[in-house]
């Protein structure tokens, strides 16, 4: 199918929530840095076949990696979390709200307790 992907035993699906552990070289020296997110597009066929993983990044930002399926550059891929989804493609995720909500200085917090009664104009 287009909306899977297998690398080695690791089979994923769109929708799933994997960690993408990615080789980078900086210097002389090579490290791991891992990448988790849901994966929104599986794409292409054979060898041309790439993977789009999601996340949402400090600050509310959303940050999009996109990898061939067979880099050599990847380490390994788990599966955190299986998904159930309807779609192929999940470009709508990006559309969606986060759930940071940020709070202006200006706004007060809501006093506990009843609310005000609300007042009736006098006849």
């Amino acid at each position: 199918m287009a909306n899977q992907g297998k690398i080695g035993e690791i089979s994923f699906a769109v929708g799933d929530k994997i960690k993408v552990l990615q080789k980078i070289q900086e210097g002389d020296k090579i490290r791991v840095q891992p990448f988790e997110g849901i994966v929104i597009a599986i794409k292409g066929e054979g060898e041309n076949k790439m993977f789009t993983v999601r996340k949402i990044a400090a600050g509310g930002i959303g940050v999009e990696r996109i990898w061939p399926l067979n880099s050599p550059w990847l380490e390994n891929i788990k599966v955190i979390k299986k998904g159930k989804v309807r779609r192929a493609k999940l470009y709508y995720l990006r559309k969606q709200p986060t759930k940071l909500k940020f709070i202006h200085e200006t706004t007060e917090p809501r006093k506990a307790g009843r609310k005000p009664r609300r007042k009736t104009p006098k006849k």
